[in-house]
């Protein structure tokens, strides 16, 4: 990998990052480091698994920690950063507040969320026409397929569950 591929990656995801409202680590060297780990784990497994946790090399498997990983949005509520850090809140991005560890979310505990969750969305259904929810920010919408990218987030089509 190289540092121009990395440092291509970091100002990609930071533009798409602040179009959404979401901040990166502002250590850049930090980040960049990241976003070499992001780049090897591609060319490893052909998708940018999380570079701080252990992906097992199949797609289907990792899909709950492909970068932004399903975990992000809840840590940025809870901690104000995300598991790697790469994501962080305002406050740390400013500099009002440091990062702190986060404690992994990875395993029952989303299953029981996830379940949780679809129950609460029963009855959310438009005709025939089924919904998709997107795994990593929650975006829904009502159609045939789900999209081949969350508007949001910019997530592949396979981060999409079913609901209804």
């Amino acid at each position: 990998m190289s540092s121009q591929q990395a440092r291509a990656l970091y100002e990609r995801l930071k533009r798409e990052a602040e179009a959404a409202g979401y901040f990166l680590n502002p250590d850049d060297d930090f980040v960049l480091d990241l976003m070499e780990g992001l780049l090897t784990n591609e060319e490893r497994y052909g998708y940018q698994a999380c570079p701080c946790r252990l992906a097992e090399g199949l797609r289907a498997n990792d899909l709950d920690i492909i970068c932004p990983c399903d975990y992000r949005d809840p840590d940025l509520d809870e901690y104000g950063a995300c598991y790697c850090a790469l994501y962080v809140s305002e406050e740390i991005a400013l500099g009002h507040r440091q990062v702190e560890p986060v404690p992994e979310r990875r395993g029952a505990e989303r299953e029981t969320a996830a379940d949780e969750h679809a129950e609460e969305l029963v009855g959310f259904t438009r005709g025939a026409i089924p919904i998709w929810r997107c795994k990593v920010c929650g975006y829904l919408c009502a159609r045939p397929q789900p999209p081949l990218k969350c508007p949001v987030c910019k997530a592949d089509k396979d981060r999409f569950e079913r609901f209804a």
